[in-house]
């Protein structure tokens, strides 16, 4: 792990100087390339969010999309119907991960040596009554690689940016009641998982939608709306899980190294995809092995920097509250304005967090359990890790570094705001770097290190969740495989060529898209939860 991550940085650092280079003295030649890429991907990201964002009107004044209504309202009737299981169970989550339960699920497991065969590790031979690759924690830490990342960095910026520190509150409240959602899609999940014959795990919504509607006697409906969640989940691999993150990784990898130029894009871009593309080839378990060491990792020092900054400016901690309250809940812009910034908190937590669009119940299919709530239970832990503590904490910096009015917050729409001294646009990933840099001078380049980790690991896992729905799609053969792959990794080109409005309109819209199929079949198959967790929680008290 430390070699590949030693030889992943020593070479993006080599890269980094021969693009230098490359650019300076090939400036004319270049120019225009990562604008051509641009202006190819916008025109198909402005399309796809209007699709996708088409809102209802209320009022003149208030619009709200019809997406974000559903997952919203899904949301609290999952919240309410299982009386508060994102709080009362929180401490059993807590528990289960620790592996105090363990042996509930343990009925002895036998692994043959290691063998790796086009992207699959085949080491599941085990004893049949034993299902599923990975541990609780390995499952929990993949998805959360898969949802904690530049979302939470970029994205929070990205939200404060356009709707000021009041949509923090509203990031806060969809991440609180999407544990919620996250239980009832991942307890699904590994219900309604397929075993293979080598014992490799193949779930996720689009099987549950399949199967679980099928058991309900709605087969077609089923089938249909498993294939197009596995249709959407492809594309959303493409964007905010690929896309979004190469693209901030170069914003940072750029502004810290003062790179410019036409290809400056697309250099970074096909670096990116050659470390991606030797990990990706490795399957979930090579995926979970990676995360759970990255994840707590890149954790520790972005939690523990955002921590220094935040008891730097404790004084100031009180007043960064009541403007993320204040804004959310003030009638000064009236109705309109509170349900406006409303939307885009939730529309940046449901990004951040995924709650609802199904794409972390892939991940959490592959689990160890003969128990399918008992993963439920541990996937309601992510969207708090996710969005009501690292979104929240990242949020606190930026009120932080704007208490003295080095911005003016709002704008039109494309996540930047204009620097009060310079008269500069920053958004997205530079906007955070320069809250962080003001209190921890140079941080900036132990962020770069944080940011690409973070875009790395979210990059391996969604490539993860996107093969799974074209297998599905597709078929499990070898040539289906190597296309996807291929597919992903171009991406991972032009979200680095392409601009930051465009890219977060593509994977806004794609990661949202998936809410349709999803939430439908939550809404249908929710009892089959109730009756899982009842059995789960009969089984941990007879321990």
């Amino acid at each position: 792990m430390k070699q590949l991550l030693g030889t992943a940085f020593l070479g993006l650092t080599s890269f980094m100087t021969f693009a230098q280079e490359a650019v300076e003295v090939n400036q004319e030649k270049a120019l225009g390339l990562d604008e051509k890429i641009n202006n190819w991907f916008a025109p198909i990201a402005d399309k796809w969010e209007h699709i996708v964002l088409y809102p209802i009107s209320f009022t003149e004044t208030i619009s709200v999309p019809i997406v974000v209504l559903l997952l919203v309202l899904g949301a609290l009737f999952f919240t309410l119907r299982f009386s508060f299981i994102n709080i009362r169970k929180f401490p059993l989550a807590i528990n289960v991960v620790r592996g105090k339960y363990d042996d509930v699920d343990d009925h002895g497991v036998e692994k043959s040596e290691i063998n790796i065969q086009d992207g699959d590790i085949l080491d599941t031979i085990r004893d049949e009554s034993k299902e599923g690759e990975v541990s609780h924690f390995q499952a929990l830490a993949t998805a959360v690689s898969g949802t904690v990342g530049l979302g939470n960095i970029a994205g929070v910026a990205v939200a404060i940016a356009i709707g000021g520190p009041g949509a923090t509150f509203w990031m806060i409240v969809c991440g609180l009641i999407g544990m919620s959602t996250k239980f009832v899609e991942c307890t699904l999940g590994v219900k309604y998982r397929d075993i293979g014959p080598d014992g490799t795990v193949y779930g996720g919504p689009m099987y549950y939608l399949r199967k679980g509607l099928t058991e309900n006697g709605k087969g077609m409906l089923g089938k249909f709306l498993g294939g197009l969640f596995a249709i959407l989940c492809v594309g959303a691999s493409f964007g905010g899980g690929n896309a979004f993150q190469s693209n901030q990784a170069t914003q940072q990898i750029t502004s810290l190294l003062g790179l410019q130029g036409g290809a400056t894009g697309v250099i970074i871009g096909i670096i990116l995809a050659i470390v991606v593309g030797i990990v990706i080839i490795g399957g979930i378990k090579r995926i979970a092995n990676i995360t759970e060491k990255i994840v707590p990792f890149m954790a520790i020092i972005y939690v523990a920097a955002a921590l220094v900054i935040i008891f730097a400016n404790i004084s100031h901690l009180g007043k960064a509250f009541g403007l993320i309250f204040s804004g959310a809940l003030s009638l000064n812009a009236g109705i309109g304005g509170v349900i406006g910034v409303l939307i885009i908190g939730f529309q940046r937590a449901a990004f951040s967090n995924e709650a609802g669009a199904g794409s972390a119940a892939i991940a959490h299919s592959a689990v160890r359990t003969k128990y399918p709530a008992s993963e439920g239970i541990v996937a309601l832990l992510e969207p708090f890790i996710d969005t009501v503590v690292i979104c929240t904490m990242t949020a606190l910096v930026i009120i932080f570094f704007n208490m003295d009015g080095a911005f003016v917050y709002g704008g039109d729409g494309t996540g930047q705001v204009v620097m009060s001294a310079t008269g500069q646009a920053v958004g997205g990933v530079d906007l955070t770097s320069m809250a962080f840099d003001k209190v921890i001078p140079h941080f900036s380049i132990v962020l770069t290190i944080a940011i690409i980790l973070f875009a790395f690991s979210t990059m391996i896992s969604w490539s993860y969740y996107g093969l799974q729905s074209w297998k599905y799609l597709f078929g499990r053969g070898k040539t289906a495989d190597m296309v996807y792959k291929i597919l992903f990794l171009f991406f991972v080109v032009v979200g680095a060529a392409a601009t930051l409005d465009a890219v977060i309109k593509f994977s806004d819209a794609m990661i949202l898209a998936l809410v349709f199929p999803n939430m439908i079949g939550l809404l249908l198959l929710f009892p089959k939860v109730r009756e899982e967790l009842k059995r789960y929680l009969s089984a941990i008290k007879k321990k």
